[in-house]
């Protein structure tokens, strides 16, 4: 996929050309075992999902008991979102940002912000500025929760991949990493290429 993707406009032309292969249908099995094993807030907490694209980890979180925001500046996915969670009955607060506005409207507001696919399907330039965004997004005492993919060698993208040392070296600028590890129930491609990750914010 070759184009601007800082802009909105570059993503919506994947939705309608049904080229969206990030989009599982679903919730991200690693999350889904997590908030039944091991939930990093008790229920109830205000949670953020950045690039939420349809909202299926929303809808998980929100499943789950959280007051939840998804976030994504693609109309269309936050449409699908809004559907979606109506079919549901679920409220979740969905709005059309770009992510790197948010710390403007939401500043040290979240309990938890979720990030899977945001981070490896923006500018690589801007990796240092959207871990800032999270960091400044995250209530006191707050948690970066993770899925970071793909963890691989290579430069070209999206989704762009990172390497475990570049991904540690990054968040440690701005987090103290809990807890860094393989979760063993990724989708088949992508298995040995997550890592889940818990943040504080420094």
């Amino acid at each position: 996929m070759k184009g601007d993707v800082n802009r909105s406009d570059f993503w919506a032309d994947i939705y309608r050309a049904k080229d969206d292969g990030w989009d599982l249908g679903g919730a991200a099995p690693p999350l889904e075992s997590l908030l039944k094993s091991d939930p990093p807030t008790p229920s109830g907490g205000k949670v953020a999902v950045v690039g939420c694209g349809r909202g299926h980890d929303a809808r998980l979180f929100a499943r789950a008991g959280y007051a939840t925001w998804g976030f994504d500046f693609v109309p269309y996915a936050i449409d699908e979102g809004r559907r979606l969670a109506a079919e549901e009955g679920l409220d979740i607060n969905y709005e059309v940002r770009d992510v790197f506005a948010l710390p403007d409207a939401y500043p040290d507001h979240f309990d938890v912000v979720w990030e899977y696919t945001c981070y490896c399907a923006i500018d690589p330039s801007r990796r240092d500025e959207y871990l800032s965004v999270l960091h400044r997004i995250i209530a006191p005492g707050g948690m970066l929760l993770g899925l970071f993919y793909p963890i691989q060698e290579g430069t070209d993208g999206p989704p762009f991949p990172s390497t475990d040392e570049d991904l540690r070296r990054r968040l440690e600028g701005k987090f103290r990493i809990l807890s860094y590890e393989t979760p063993s129930g990724s989708i088949t491609p992508r298995q040995d290429k997550e890592r889940l990750v818990r943040a504080s914010p420094r």
